[in-house]
């Protein structure tokens, strides 16, 4: 294990991130005073679907390019499947996590590359989208995200992190743009043992979840009691004993999701705690060797 710490926050979130049942990725940043903390945040997780926000702002950028509108209306890629304006796919595909919408503004701005070039072009490294939702789902539990990493629609949750900040401060997308996005983030009802079970109304929480076999995610923005904006991005693999246990009854299943969501909202609630103290511009790094099972 190579760590640098040097305050006690970043510490404890270097305790509460440890990887004895699987690998814990957390990258935060204070977007007033510069001040980071993360644990793996240039390790590659699953994005599952976190991977939606970056979809919905390279259609976003589209619009401001003249490109389509948020009026423009897209198919839901299934058979029998409606025609809805982008900004309805927007809604549903962030704040409940619709597959079938996000698909369909995959489809309208040219695919998983596409994403991958506006990521690019707005300075994002640590980024890839390889595959639509369907085929995503589809192929999900073929490998073992707790103890190897596959680069298909993985990023680090550093370059999550700079994704929100980038959108929250505005460098990217137009005002308009950006409070459409950021306004989905707020409605979102995924994810209820997550980054929103700790949070206080007052720190009014935008955020998207991401779950698939073995792994579970939150990325938001979220303020401090003195108004300082915080970008987060957690992602939790393993976390259950074994994998006979992720593959058991419901009741297993179940609990091992529940482990999962709960090292999300113990590790949220020390950095909305940590990050509310006293502001300083230190920087700290943990970079723990991931540990599988």
């Amino acid at each position: 294990m190579v760590a640098r710490y040097e305050t006690d926050f970043e510490r404890q979130i270097a305790r509460l991130a440890e990887g004895s049942r699987g690998r814990i990725g957390v990258y935060a940043v204070d977007l007033t005073t510069g001040r980071e903390v993360g644990v793996l945040a240039d390790q590659r997780f699953p994005m599952a679907s976190t991977s939606k926000v970056a979809i919905a702002a390279t259609y976003l950028a589209g619009v401001d390019a003249g490109k389509w509108s948020l009026t423009s209306e897209w198919r839901l890629p299934r058979p029998g499947g409606a025609y809805m304006p982008a900004s309805r796919h927007i809604s549903l595909m962030i704040s409940k996590s619709c597959n079938d919408c996000t698909d369909a503004m995959l489809n309208a701005v040219g695919g998983p590359a596409a994403v991958n070039a506006w990521m690019q072009k707005a300075g994002i490294e640590g980024f890839t989208l390889s595959r639509d939702i369907k085929t995503l789902i589809r192929e999900d539990g073929r490998s073992d995200p707790a103890s190897s990493i596959d680069i298909r629609d993985s990023a680090t949750p550093r370059a999550m992190g700079q994704l929100l900040a980038g959108i929250y401060q505005g460098r990217w997308l137009s005002d308009n743009s950006r409070r459409v996005l950021v306004d989905a983030m707020l409605e979102t009802t995924t994810g209820k043992r997550r980054m929103r079970s700790v949070l206080p109304m007052s720190a009014m929480l935008a955020h998207k979840t991401g779950t698939l076999s073995r792994t579970a995610s939150d990325i938001g923005i979220f303020h401090t009691p003195d108004g300082r904006a915080i970008a987060a991005a957690i992602y939790v693999t393993g976390q259950s004993p074994s994998m006979a246990v992720e593959n058991g009854s419901r009741a297993q299943k179940l609990e091992a999701r529940r482990l999962r969501d709960g090292r999300i909202s113990t590790i949220t609630d020390a950095l909305y705690r940590g990050f509310g103290r006293a502001a300083n511009d230190g920087r700290a790094w943990a970079n723990a060797e991931y540990g599988g099972e």
